[in-house]
């Protein structure tokens, strides 16, 4: 065999052939999973023949070949082995992270489809924040069809999460579109307007029920309800009643938990989210607007962001001024600027820029595709933007600053401050060093960053080759 030495070498590395669990390779790197990670021999690895490089990432021994020798060391090495590779490399993967690596891809594979709707809707709803704040003067029908094109996504946020999240757990993605549709159904009260005080929820046993427009991790949870639910009642429900009989059980055992389970569980966290905010923006030599600054961003992972129109609601009618929207606006140019940052890290063009799309809604204020689509995808992205949006709250204290209104930030925010020159050029000074100490963080890690996100590229290229083997 033409490879013979390199495949002997392998084996030697790896602790011998009974210790591969499963293997597969990409462009360039032949990716091999082990049984015991401790067998292997870290120097001979490192001197594989023809090998420009070993690492180890995900759970996944990785030796560098180069373009086309891997194809030919991958055949030599199944050849070896006696088979092919296994068609359960995906779930292998999956079982080599760690919980909290599991956690982010499990977000990345829900949230990720999404964001060329969020992108397009976040840049519109931009737009239309900026023009009527510009005074820019709409009829009443083309305003309503302007809201249409703006806030359809955002409004259906839980249904499109429900279909993904359904999906991504195996489950029949058209019944989470459904139980994600009853989510936001217009009987339930908006929940944005509820928490304006503009309307009241619903009080069944004792509890107050509202919508769920802007919720992320309800949805996807119905999305792991319906899929779980689903094959469980599939056991033991008879063939014949199977299309009626599954679907009701799982829509209606999902919808009573989510409502009358995870509501109150939302309920009491949301007021712990207010109350501990106020408690924090209060702490004594800027801490709380650090800290604040910092965190912000997490308050809209979680759904629960908007919640803050009440505080800002209060600090407005109680001292006409509202430091909330600075300290927001600082934290979302945190993470802009660890965003701009990772984006250039990635060496496929496209992907590189699909990520700077992802990044622009967040000049308009909406940073749902970035985080999701960005950030989340490497916790030190997404830390690298919280010590942006701490130094730009350390910068809102410095500065004493805050805005006269709410409802807009970052480049719209400024038509806060057009009667106070001063004040705004304060405001840019903040953005701007927010998102420098955001971009500075993830250059300082920029060695580990790539590797991350770009090991992230090639590992779905490796699960689409496995879907397509599924498949055949």
């Amino acid at each position: 065999m033409k490879d013979q030495i390199i495949i002997d070498q392998l084996l030697q590395a790896v602790g011998g052939r009974e210790n591969v669990k499963n293997y597969e390779h990409c462009a360039t790197r032949l990716r091999i999973i082990l049984k015991d990670d401790s067998l292997l021999d870290k120097q001979k690895a490192e001197n594989i023949s023809e090998s420009k490089g070993y690492f180890f990432n995900t759970g996944q021994h990785q030796f560098i070949f180069g373009t086309g020798k891997v194809n030919e060391v991958y055949e030599a090495f199944a050849q070896t082995m006696g088979k092919e590779q296994q068609a359960n490399f995906k779930e292998d993967v999956y079982s080599n992270l760690t919980p909290v690596q599991k956690v982010v891809r499990t977000l990345s594979d829900v949230l990720v489809p999404l964001i060329p709707a969020l992108v397009t809707t976040g840049l519109l709803m931009g737009i239309r924040g900026l023009l009527v704040e510009l005074g820019v003067p709409f009829s009443a029908d083309w305003y309503a069809l302007f809201e249409m094109l703006t806030d359809t996504a955002f409004a259906f946020l839980p249904v499109l999460i429900a279909y993904s999240a359904t999906k991504k757990f195996g489950g029949n993605p058209i019944i989470g579109i459904v139980v994600g549709l009853m989510l936001v159904a217009p009987q339930l009260p908006n929940a944005w307007v509820v928490a304006s005080g503009d309307a009241q929820p619903l009080h069944l046993f004792g509890l107050s029920i509202s919508g769920y427009q802007g919720s992320i991790f309800p949805a996807i949870i119905v999305g792991w309800l319906v899929s779980k639910l689903e094959k469980g009642f599939r056991k033991f429900v008879p063939q014949m009643m199977d299309l009626v009989v599954t679907p009701f059980l799982t829509i209606v055992v999902t919808l009573t938990l989510v409502l009358f389970a995870l509501g109150p569980i939302l309920q009491v966290a949301e007021k712990a989210v207010i109350n501990g905010i106020v408690y924090l923006v209060q702490a004594p030599f800027g801490i709380g607007y650090i800290l604040y600054a910092a965190v912000q961003q997490l308050i809209v992972i979680t759904g629960l962001h908007h919640s803050l129109s009440i505080i800002e609601l209060g600090l407005l009618n109680t001292s006409g001024e509202n430091v909330l929207q600075v300290l927001g606006t600082a934290s979302m140019a945190g993470q802009f600027g660890a965003a701009i940052a990772a984006a250039f890290l990635y060496r496929n063009k496209v992907k590189r820029s699909n990520a700077i799309s992802a990044a622009v809604p967040t000049l308009f204020g909406i940073t749902e595709p970035l985080l999701f689509g960005i950030n989340l995808r490497s916790l030190r992205i997404f830390a690298s933007g919280m010590v942006g949006g701490a130094i730009g709250g350390l910068m809102t204290y410095i500065f004493q600053l805050a805005a006269t209104g709410m409802g807009i930030t970052f480049i719209p925010g400024l038509l806060l401050y057009t009667g106070d020159f001063g004040a705004m050029l304060k405001y840019i000074a903040v953005i701007l060093i927010a998102f420098s100490v955001g971009f500075a963080c993830v250059q300082l890690q920029r060695r580990k960053i790539s590797a991350e996100l770009n090991e992230e590229t090639t590992m779905e290229d490796d699960l689409q080759t496995v879907s397509a083997i599924e498949t055949e």
